[in-house]
């Protein structure tokens, strides 16, 4: 990344956020906390609106707002390709909205202005992508899900589940969610899913997608602490990624 396209990048990376720490502009920018330092000064120097205190980060003047930014060829073609993989297997809404960006980009550069990408997404797959556009709204309402699920042995089974977030695997999607039947957290493939509806069942406290992910992490580290010390290959799934 040329140095002035990196500049241009933190300012954006700060805007919306109270408080940014050089360690975190480090990881995401992919650099060395020493080369943040010096990119700060130089930006605060040049007069930009970023202020900063040790110990508290940086941040930007309210009313601050970047300059537009403008796309390489190669992420236009990786926009191009995500937007196939949309268009292909997100639900309905999700899948038009894709179409449409798309549409508009190559609206706006024309033909010899974009690069096809030689990557694609077949949509001609069968998968119940009508199942994810009822998931999506119980997860923006906060709302519960009743589902009669099938699990991989063939056995059927009623839950409650409080929906968090959709993963996509490459040919299956999964419910990060929160089982009442289970009283943990579970992920649940979409196309195993026989009926599913919105529940009046309350939510339940203190279960968000950020603790699934938490649980997770910590399940990961659990499991290569054992593995490092015993040796040997791993025999017990992480609960907070078990399916059901």
């Amino acid at each position: 990344m040329r140095r002035a396209d990196r500049l241009l990048q933190i300012l954006l990376l700060l805007r919306g956020r109270r408080r940014t720490t050089a360690a975190q502009l480090a990881q995401w920018l992919e650099i060395s906390p020493r080369t943040v330092y010096r990119d700060m000064a130089d930006l605060m120097q040049s007069g930009a609106p970023v202020n900063g205190e040790a110990g508290e980060g940086y941040w930007l003047e309210a009313g601050f707002t970047p300059p537009p930014l403008s796309f390489s060829a190669a992420e236009l073609s990786a926009l191009e390709v995500g937007a196939r993989m949309l268009a292909a297997w997100a639900d309905n809404a999700t899948s038009a909205a894709a179409a449409s960006a798309l549409g508009k980009i190559h609206a706006v550069l024309g033909s010899a202005g974009l690069v096809p990408a030689p990557l694609f997404a077949p949509r001609h797959h069968g998968y119940p992508r009508e199942r994810l556009g009822t998931v999506t709204a119980a997860i923006h309402a906060g709302q519960c899900l009743a589902v009669d699920y099938c699990d991989e042995a063939g056995k059927a089974s009623q839950r409650t589940l409080a929906p968090l977030g959709l993963f996509f695997w490459g040919d299956r999607w999964t419910l990060a969610a929160w089982c009442l039947l289970r009283g943990a957290y579970r992920h649940f493939r979409i196309d195993r899913m026989q009926t599913l509806h919105s529940s009046n069942t309350p939510w339940p406290d203190r279960v968000s997608l950020d603790d699934f992910l938490r649980h997770a992490e910590v399940g990961d580290a659990a499991r290569l602490r054992l593995h490092q010390q015993m040796s040997q290959p791993w025999h017990k799934e992480n609960p907070v990624w078990k399916q059901d």
